[in-house]
């Protein structure tokens, strides 16, 4: 007698796969990606925070997933959001059923239970080693961004070693910027992750722009940003409006030209590129391109050093006597332009601060000085004293006669 084959265990409806449907979702699907996600983070949690909907009450998906969180052998922490009322609080009893013990009752919404529940969090986390740290051993902070489905997720990993960052070809995985510390020999880093920015006309959904505007935040926050250009397509002007956001806000930067083993003629893509970086980022000229396939490795060592190559250079500070050494020649070879008639006089040249580099003009109206001028000169200091790729201020200071009227 045949046995009749089992039928495949049927979706509950209304929900998505969760971590424990191994065979409603194949491992390359998304669902599946999301199951392996899951499965990883909570093997690494000190604690597990299991948040249900009080509200709607137990729903099958909820009591699917207490039954694989039991199987983990984790710390569960049990949450029922959405408490607020007499009839949610009543429905709380309810969660008892899930074997999990008993639940923190929170109202997000309204702030309600967050403290109790801040405080369940660090009873149940384990303690900390107290270690002074020092400047030097502050992890620097590095901010992957790019363009939608660049391959940012896919670096993310590869540097950490583990799939710790959903991926796959669907574009907009990334919603949040997340933040992962990553131990380097030569230093911790704080890598971000950020969601792919496109056009604002493009941006349609209120959760991208939520997404776009943490990305951003991110690359604020951040003192390198990785530029990830997916090589195989080309630097697209929305790669160039990246760029010259990163400028803007003054951070080093290190391109990365992912997908590079996908790349047929390598020598042409690379000459391409770097005519339109040439002519579309002047502002940070000399920025360091960085050949990779994350997806295989190849290149991937070439990076990390990179980016302390440009974190060294956004950090530079310089003697006042060489860079007015440099400045006297400066003049010399070219002489600031007549404005209005009259020839303006630059006496001498500081710098202010690092991070970015960042220097002060003085002289009699220094500030009416025009912008190519303050090219020549921004030019010259990264040539000079080899500053390339970061972003290089100019402040003007004019001097004014106090015996003159206002």
């Amino acid at each position: 007698m045949k046995r009749r084959p089992r039928a495949p265990a049927a979706r509950v409806p209304g929900r998505a796969a969760l971590p424990g449907d191994r065979e409603e979702a194949a491992p390359e699907s998304l669902a599946g990606r999301m199951h392996e996600g899951a499965r990883v983070a909570t093997a690494v949690a000190d604690l597990v925070v299991f948040v249900v909907d009080a509200r709607a009450g137990m729903t099958p998906a909820d009591r699917h997933f207490a039954q694989w969180l039991r199987r983990q052998g984790r710390p569960v922490l049990l949450v029922a959001n959405k408490a607020e009322g007499r009839s949610a609080r009543s429905s709380v009893l309810d969660a008892f059923e899930l074997g999990l013990g008993e639940p923190v009752v929170v109202s997000a919404e309204h702030g309600e239970g967050i403290s109790e529940l801040m405080a369940e969090i660090a009873d149940r986390l384990p303690e900390a080693e107290t270690v002074e740290e020092e400047d030097s051993d502050r992890p620097l902070k590095l901010a992957i961004v790019g363009r939608p489905n660049a391959g940012k997720s896919t670096l993310l990993n590869r540097l950490l070693g583990e799939e710790r960052m959903l991926t796959g070809p669907e574009p907009g995985l990334t919603r949040d910027a997340v933040a992962t510390l990553l131990a380097d020999p030569d230093g911790p880093i704080e890598l971000v992750d950020t969601a792919g920015l496109r056009r604002k006309a493009r941006i349609e959904a209120q959760l991208e722009k939520l997404s776009v505007g943490a990305a951003i935040g991110a690359l604020k926050l951040a003192e390198v940003v990785v530029l990830v250009v997916d090589a195989t397509e080309g630097l697209h002007d929305q790669d160039l409006q990246i760029g010259q956001l990163i400028e803007r806000e003054g951070r080093a930067c290190v391109l990365a030209l992912s997908k590079w083993d996908a790349v047929a003629d390598r020598q042409a893509t690379r000459r391409a590129i770097a005519d339109r970086l040439e002519m579309s980022l002047t502002q940070m000229r000399g920025i360091e391109v960085v050949t990779l396939s994350a997806l295989t490795g190849a290149g991937m060592q070439r990076l990390l050093p990179a980016v302390r190559r440009a974190h060294a250079v956004w950090n530079t500070r310089l003697p006042t006597a060489a860079v007015n050494r440099w400045f006297e020649q400066a003049l010399e070879r070219h002489p600031p332009p007549l404005v209005s008639g009259r020839r303006l006089k630059l006496r001498y040249v500081t710098q202010a601060k690092a991070r970015p580099p960042t220097f002060i003009a003085f002289g009699t109206r220094a500030e009416r000085l025009p912008e190519d001028y303050q090219r020549y000169l921004i030019n010259g200091l990264r040539e000079t004293f080899d500053l390339p790729g970061t972003p290089i201020r100019l402040q003007l200071r004019g001097t004014r006669n106090p015996y003159t009227d206002a």
